[in-house]
């Protein structure tokens, strides 16, 4: 596993408050259940259970993503990525980051390194150690971020960033067997 963290590296170019971010399937620095692996790798590429606290007043909008900067392919890997997520949303289901799932009215999903519009599960390729999955919330302070349907999770990053009030993240793990 690499010590490298992007968020860490993030905070420092501009620091924000920390808001709390939990699951109910994993804790932070564990491994991710069986069920937010992907389909190839056994799983069934369901998003974990998300709960969060402490958004901040003022914040007017959320926004959400999971990325592995493990991934072997020199600029990591986005798994979900989702915005406009209303600001009174405390929490999200299992299986939320599905096509089917249950997202409030207004989210959007982004397309992720499949280009698919859904979260797609842990897969790490078998000889690259275990992967670390960041699940990202950001507290924002804009109604909604106006995006291009089609943009990728970086784009999000780069104008969340701009607008992020307080962050959450939660770190889970997938070893490839």
């Amino acid at each position: 596993m690499f010590d490298y963290d992007p968020y860490d590296a993030l905070a420092r170019l501009r620091p924000v408050p920390s808001l709390t971010l939990t699951s109910s399937d994993f804790a932070e620095g564990e491994a991710l259940p069986t069920s937010a692996w992907g389909t190839g790798a056994g799983g069934q590429d369901l998003s974990p259970q998300l709960s969060w606290s402490g958004v901040p007043e003022g914040a007017r909008s959320l926004a959400l993503s999971v990325f592995d900067p493990d991934a072997p392919t020199g600029s990591g890997f986005w798994h979900w990525a989702i915005y406009n997520l209303p600001v009174t949303t405390t929490s999200l289901p299992a299986g939320a980051g599905t096509l089917e799932g249950a997202l409030p009215a207004g989210t959007v999903t982004l397309p992720n390194e499949m280009r698919t519009k859904q979260y797609i599960g842990a897969a790490p390729p078998a000889g690259t150690g275990t992967h670390r999955y960041f699940f990202v919330l950001d507290a924002l302070d804009v109604d909604a971020l106006e995006l291009d349907a089609d943009a990728t999770p970086a784009i999000l990053g780069f104008n969340r960033h701009f607008h992020t009030l307080a962050r959450g993240v939660l770190r889970g793990t997938a070893t490839p067997s």
